[in-house]
């Protein structure tokens, strides 16, 4: 089990390179995460969702996504609350407070699910979310000791020491776990090194005779991990937003989901993505505004207003400037957004922003399924998912964006300048992606998006090779049998 010393250390990418690693050394090897909490969910071959990053770990390992990868998603809604995913399937939305009470019940699913996904498998990697040092939170842990000493799993500790402090930071974390958690660390790592490394072997001395524990490798910066599919939207772009001549904005939602619309543009050579943060105007150059999907449609629409992104929405629409909603975003560009049952909070209706002449009805089953078909305005083929609540309907509506295998999706204006559609992971296919960025006058690129994404899955695992000891990983890993 890889836990880190705290978030967004590397513990997803470092998992997946271990994945393919494994895999290209002739091993069954599958990924494990417990409990994840993000809205950028995937969608499996069954309909069910987990982790975004668990679907690319399962690439990494050559095996088609489960729901018994990720049996416990969590997908915020509000800052107290969360819609709670088990298994693939909606189990409810709790509060903080609430899930505590559950986690004893939902343990007995996650040890389930690590038993289906050990079938037939060599080596079981699993990841761990958040820190091990939050003891505050080790009662009822179901994400890292708490797993790790339920299904009797050795530990390895990542740290990240381009963020600073990574001697403090495992030092640290051993000092605050308890004995037995502190005995179950098998080894640690040092990730995102830049420089020369051999700089840092006092450092990793000085870890080892603190806490007992090998230096397993120090990681090097990788580079390429920026061709990687992003499991937090602000890992999508830096301050530099790319230099091509097709701007396309995007609002950065409080609830933004299913992100991963975004991934293949900002790696178009032609595309330059800004993401436009709170406090900031819409960028005046932009060709297209595409608002992403949200998990609290109406909360983020409100937001929306908040910034004033509403007024230059509606400014740039009066320039002949292109707007594009995707799920929920597609909800906002409506006339109204109707809650009967209260799904995202109090029962109502609210005013959307009047783009297109639909309306959305919140409720009813949650559509999780892949589709195929084709842009009906290029006929470009088509494949992705789609991932919400609600019915959108009206007379836009007769002008799909795209056919689903003779299902109509989406809705245009009578212009055409305005779109929106229900289907997620469009921008993946590259023929869709460079006939729909031709009709905002992009040039062309002959990026291979999937292609690419192998590439650099290989660049991981053959970097680290080099700075990993995998042989004494693979032999803590066989210290459970």
């Amino acid at each position: 089990m890889i836990q880190g010393t705290g978030s967004h250390v590397g513990k997803s990418v470092i998992v997946a390179g271990l994945c393919r690693v494994l895999l290209r050394r002739g091993l069954k090897v599958a990924p494990f995460k417990p409990q994840n909490m993000s809205n950028n969910a995937a969608v499996t071959a069954g309909g069910g969702e987990i982790g975004r990053a668990q679907a690319l770990q399962a690439r990494a390992a050559g095996l088609a996504p489960s729901v018994h990868m990720n049996p416990v998603l969590l997908k915020p809604e509000t800052d107290q609350g969360a819609q709670v995913i088990v298994q693939g399937k909606r189990f409810g939305s709790l509060k903080a407070a609430d899930y505590g009470k559950r986690k004893s019940d939902l343990l007995l699913k996650v040890l389930e699910s690590f038993a289906r996904i050990g079938e037939g498998a060599d080596v079981v990697i699993v990841e761990g979310a958040g820190s091990p040092a939050e003891v505050n939170l080790r009662a009822g842990d179901i994400a890292n000791m708490g797993f790790a000493e339920a299904a009797d799993v050795p530990v390895v500790l990542l740290g990240d020491i381009d963020r600073g402090g990574v001697i403090a930071s495992l030092v640290g974390t051993h000092a605050v776990l308890p004995e037995p958690d502190r005995q179950r660390v098998k080894g640690f790592l040092i990730n995102k090194f830049r420089g020369d490394a051999e700089l840092f072997a006092d450092g990793a001395r000085f870890i080892e005779e603190r806490n007992g524990w090998p230096c397993l490798g120090v990681i090097p910066w990788f580079d390429a991990a920026h061709r990687l599919p992003a499991e937090d939207v602000l890992g999508l772009v830096g301050e530099d937003r790319g230099r091509g001549a097709t701007v396309i904005a995007v609002p950065a939602l409080p609830r933004i989901a299913n992100f991963d619309d975004l991934d293949p543009l900002r790696l178009e050579p032609g595309v330059s993505l800004a993401l436009v943060r709170p406090g900031e105007a819409m960028p005046a150059d932009a060709t297209l505004i595409l608002i992403p999907g949200s998990k609290a449609t109406i909360a983020d629409l409100t937001f929306m207003r908040e910034q004033g992104w509403d007024i230059d929405l509606l400014a740039d629409r009066r320039r002949g400037r292109r707007v594009l909603g995707l799920c929920g975003g597609y909800q906002m560009l409506g006339r109204r957004i109707v809650d009967p049952e209260g799904v995202e909070g109090r029962a109502g209706a609210v005013d959307g922003m009047g783009l297109l002449d639909v309306e959305t009805v919140l409720g009813g089953d949650k559509m999780t399924v892949a589709v195929t078909g084709h842009h009906v305005p290029t006929g470009a083929p088509m494949t992705g998912y789609e991932i919400h609540l609600g019915h959108t309907t009206g007379p836009d509506c007769d002008r799909p964006v795209l056919d689903l295998d003779g299902r109509p999706d989406g809705a245009r204006s009578r212009d055409g300048l305005v779109a929106g559609s229900y289907v997620h992971g469009l921008f993946a296919a590259d023929g869709f992606r460079r006939a729909w960025l031709a009709e905002l006058g992009a040039d062309g690129s002959d990026l291979r998006f999937n292609a690419l994404v192998e590439e650099t899955l290989d660049a991981l695992a053959a970097h680290l090779e080099r700075h990993v000891d995998i042989d004494r990983l693979l032999a803590i890993a066989s210290s459970r049998v």
